[in-house]
Formats: C-alpha cells, structure tokens, sequence
C-alpha cells in the first residue's frame, strides 16, 4: 500500500447552471485569475496613491488611471498565455488544428507565454500614454504574486500540473492517474504536490517579498529593482519546482522518459526550466542596473 494523501474532493466547478440547453459553469481557475488580478490592481492603486514610495516623491500616473490599464493586461494574459502554450507546447497539434487556438475553454494556458503578453502590453501602454516604462513595470511586479498564487492553487484543485512520483509523506494520489507514468509503480501512483510548490514560492514568498521591500524599504525608489526581482525571483522558483513537477506529455518519447526539452545523454532541461533561464538572467541584469532615486 502506498502511504500517501488523499486527493481533497474539490470540484473544478464553483456551480455551475442550466439556460436554455446551454450549460454555464464558473470554475476554480477562471475565478483565480478574476479575483487575482482584481487584488493586484488593488495594490497598484495602493502604490500609486502614495507618492512618497516613486522616485522624487512623485507618482509615475494618477490612480484613476489604473482601471484602465486593467483591461491591457487582461488582454496580454489571455492572449499571450493561450498563444504561448500553442507555440511553447503544441505547436504541431495547433497547426494541423488551427481552429482550435481561440478556445481555451479547452484549457491550455501558459504562465511565461502570458508573462510575455503582459510586457508588450505594458510595453505599448507606457509609449502611449508617455509613462515611464520601468515606473510602470515595477508596478505590476509587485501586484502579481496574488493571482500566481491563486492560479497554482487552483491547478491543484483541477488536478492538473502535477508533480513526479514520489514517496515522501505529503505525496497525493491525484483522481485518474493509475500509473500512467509510473512505471515502477503498480496501481495508483503518489506524487509531489508541485502546484502547492509554486504556490508557496511564486506567489507567497516572492509576492510577500516585493509587498514588503515596495511598502516599507522604498523599492519603488530604484527603477527596475521591483522587476528585476520579480523576474529573477519566479524563473529561479519556477527552475527549482520543475525537479519536482511532472515535465509536459508533449515531449515524452521512448528515448526521453523524463520529457525534457532539451536532453543530451539523459540529462537536460524541461521546458519550464529553458523558459526560465532567461528570466533570471534578464532579472539580475534589470536588478543590477537600478539605480536609487531621491
């Protein structure tokens, strides 16, 4: 018998109604992202009302404005994380089907393809409304752990992301999962709960961080040093749970049981983990170029 947790019977569903043969349902996840990017606009108006906190005591745009630039990032999260998992994770699959792009009702979303839809939205809205880029980046970076932490909470409740089999004492058992890739395991296969993982680390701690450094050590006052620190700080959270999270199906084969992306003798990186390189980079470099404001 493995020694293991029991999944939690959470429906994905919130409720879900009936109107005119057309079923409607709010889910857990559609509703991470709802009340996500509410609380982080919530912080933002937060930051933007308090001038003392922005270089020369001055802040980068008048609080009203912040609802407007709600809507351009909901925009660059829906479009950049769907187009990023096409591209990322199924390209092959989306080009043979490419009717089936626009439905991510489906499913099939990825954060750094998201991530990236964010930041040419951030990128044109400063350009057109003359904001300076990094006041504005900073920003959002300290106001994005909450829906970071609600999204991988509520992938755990989907039962989806999950970790590799494992046989330490928090293992879950998640539904439907019968050794499909456990080979060395007969029945229902234990795993890490990496979706609580990166909940903990991309959004608790890093977000608990940045609300800190933001509010009480005067980050805001160093353009950059917000995004530098988001950047780097979810690539090397993000690096370090792929070690523990199941890599994606695409890029199983007979040859690469692990489903690494990048592989040479056995040893490599899975997608998550060449997706993040780069974001740790970019945010050491962004960090190491702030420069303190008075």
């Amino acid at each position: 018998m493995i020694a293991a947790i029991p999944f939690p019977d959470i429906s994905p569903e919130i409720f879900s109604i009936s109107i005119f043969g057309f079923e409607f349902a709010l889910r857990w996840y559609a509703m991470a992202y709802i009340v996500g990017i509410i609380i982080g606009w919530r912080i933002v108006v937060a930051a933007l009302k308090r001038p003392a906190l922005w270089p020369n005591s001055t802040s980068p745009m008048p609080a009203s404005q912040a609802e407007d630039l709600l809507t351009w990032i909901v925009i660059g999260v829906i479009a950049g994380g769907r187009l990023g998992f096409v591209v990322f994770y199924r390209p092959l699959h989306y080009l043979q089907n490419p009717l089936e792009i626009p439905m991510i009702w489906t499913g099939g979303m990825s954060f750094h393809g998201g991530f990236i839809g964010v930041v040419l939205a951030v990128y044109i809205y400063s350009r057109r409304h003359k904001i300076p880029l990094w006041h504005l980046s900073d920003a959002l970076a300290i106001a994005v752990a909450p829906a970071i932490l609600l999204g991988r909470l509520s992938n755990f409740i989907n039962a989806e992301l999950w970790g590799r089999a494992t046989d330490v004492p928090w293992a879950v058992i998640f539904p439907g999962d019968l050794a499909q890739f456990c080979p060395e395991v007969a029945g229902a296969c234990a795993r890490h709960p990496s979706q609580l993982y990166e909940a903990v680390l991309e959004g608790l701690l890093l977000g608990a961080l940045l609300l800190y450094l933001a509010f009480r050590r005067g980050l805001l006052r160093r353009p950059m040093a917000a995004t530098g620190i988001f950047f780097a700080g979810y690539g090397a959270a993000r690096f370090c749970v792929e070690f523990f999270r199941q890599p994606d199906f695409q890029f199983r084969t007979d040859d690469n049981p692990l489903g690494l992306a990048l592989h040479i003798g056995g040893y490599g990186f899975t997608m998550g983990q060449l997706l993040s390189l780069p974001m740790i980079a970019i945010g050491l470099w962004l960090f190491l170029r702030s420069r303190k404001t008075t």
